[in-house]
């Protein structure tokens, strides 16, 4: 059994990745099946279609987003926040996919099998090996079923790795597939990462203590965890803990004594990372340029095209519309609900400061009793006395920030982005810190839907500068799709 373990715990990725695309395939051919029998009840599968036909189509089909996949990352160990970068290459890759299919077809179109031309000759072996007997200028098949085929593709897609996110979450979460790791360095820097390790079960990491430069600190507990030795003990520690990874939180400590470090790990045989000095510069979209020797990191260019730009308030305003008119009596029933239990406006109206540091009046359902908000201190739990009845319900599904819509709206804040601060909170903002104000405040965005959302804000601003360097129509999407997820489920402002 034990072996059994050693083999799992050195072997997870590998196997589950390989599971991953045992998995995808059942997905494609889901996907596939059912678009077939949607077509069918509707009547699209084709005027001389057979089930044989649609086969040999769905072979292809797999066959093409398989391969998407893995050019588009999807088979990469290497996560990202919040597997953003996984679901926006789900997306990129079924539309790649789907154009690469309609393009496959016409040339295939066109390869006979007994053709000597060299030039059509691997489209000839891929005719053969899919043994293909179908016309798709003829219409032996559906054009429209195998549209909604790719369609089903996407949706069934993402939901599967969702799924999948969730189980590999949860065999880390019991141990299963972890890594035995280290930190060196047990100051502020090394505090945060394990910090950070602990938000994020997903990484599967089994962090067993610290190494640190001070011997003082050698036996004591940091942050819950033991400081196991200094820079003499590491082989030791390394052994003994069966060690696969060392991550060095040393971003101030002098470059000659890092790279002694690193020479040691590479020695001990161990994988090492490297908290770098300027950590927060690599958050953003750089360019790393040589002059001879010298490597120059630049920041990339951070103007957005006129297209993207157009999209997103197209989406806020249409989003926010429909939002506006279907939920007119929800609105009327918690305004009505909201004034009958307690004195006072139905709305909350903050003064909150947004893009390029403009302030702007920020509209919430009222959930406290009547002045008891202000700059006050947020609530973190329903309990707290200052919350009404109504008000717990609405904090816990997200409903007191419907009136934000309106903000939208008019214009001050977006449907995502970095949420808006108070203005004695900004005025303390360091130059990091006041990168969140490049862009509009949003109703939702990565830090709310992500592990760090039981803290603070401005103690996270990892998440909005992934989210300001990143941004994009599709990223929106995805943010908003696990936005109604964490709606539903009732996780709210708690």
């Amino acid at each position: 059994m034990q072996s059994l373990g050693n083999f799992l715990r050195r072997n997870f990725e590998p196997l589950i990745l390989s599971a991953q695309v045992f998995v995808d395939l059942g997905v494609l051919l889901l996907a596939c099946w059912l678009g077939y029998l949607i077509g069918d009840r509707l009547g699209m599968t084709g005027d001389e279609a057979n089930l044989d036909v649609y086969r040999q189509v769905w072979a292809l089909m797999s066959a093409v987003c398989l391969v998407s996949f893995h050019a588009f990352g999807m088979y990469s160990p290497v996560k990202s926040l919040l597997n953003m970068e996984e679901f926006k290459a789900i997306a990129k890759a079924t539309i790649v996919s789907y154009f690469v299919f309609w393009t496959l077809l016409i040339l295939l179109s066109k390869a006979n099998p007994a053709n000597d031309d060299t030039i059509l000759q691997p489209l000839v072996w891929l005719h053969r090996m899919f043994d293909l007997d179908f016309d798709p200028i003829n219409r032996t098949f559906s054009r429209v079923t195998v549209t909604l085929s790719f369609v089903l593709i996407l949706v069934l897609m993402t939901a599967s790795r969702f799924a999948s996110f969730k189980y590999i979450q949860t065999l880390h979460q019991r141990g299963i597939g972890n890594r035995n790791v280290l930190i060196y360095g047990a100051e502020a820097w090394g505090r945060k990462l394990r910090n950070k390790f602990m938000l994020v079960p997903t990484l599967g990491l089994n962090l067993i203590g610290f190494i640190d430069e001070d011997e003082g600190r050698v036996g004591q507990v940091v942050d819950r965890l033991p400081v196991l030795g200094g820079f003499d003990d590491l082989e030791r520690v390394v052994g003994e803990n069966k060690v696969s990874e060392v991550f060095v939180a040393q971003p101030d400590q002098d470059e000659d004594r890092v790279m002694e470090i690193l020479s040691e790990c590479e020695r001990i045989g161990v994988t090492y990372h490297v908290v770098p000095r300027f950590y927060h510069l690599l958050s953003y979209k750089i360019r790393i340029q040589n002059i001879d020797s010298i490597p120059l990191i630049t920041r990339a260019d951070r103007r957005r095209s006129v297209s993207s730009q157009v999209a997103k308030r197209l989406l806020d305003i249409l989003v926010s519309a429909l939002v506006m008119l279907l939920g007119a009596p929800l609105f009327l029933l918690a305004s009505f609900l909201i004034r009958r239990e307690s004195a006072g406006p139905a709305l909350y109206i903050h003064e909150r400061v947004g893009r390029d540091g403009k302030s702007f009046r920020m509209y919430k359902f009222r959930t406290m009793h009547e002045n008891m908000g202000g700059d006050a201190p947020t609530p973190d739990s329903p309990f707290d006395p200052r919350i009404t009845k109504i008000g717990r319900y609405l904090r816990r599904y997200s409903l007191d920030e419907l009136p934000q819509f309106l903000n939208v709206l008019k214009g001050d804040m977006s449907l995502v982005g970095p949420r808006p601060e108070m203005k004695f909170i900004v005025d303390d903002y360091s130059s990091l810190d006041k990168e969140r104000l490049r862009v509009k405040p949003g109703i939702t965005g990565l830090w709310q839907i992500s592990y760090a959302r039981q803290h603070q804000i401005h103690d996270n601003i990892d998440y909005d500068l992934y989210y300001i360097e990143h941004q994009s129509l599709l990223l929106d999407l995805v943010i908003l799709a696990l936005t109604s997820v964490a709606v539903v489920k009732g996780t709210g402002a708690y």
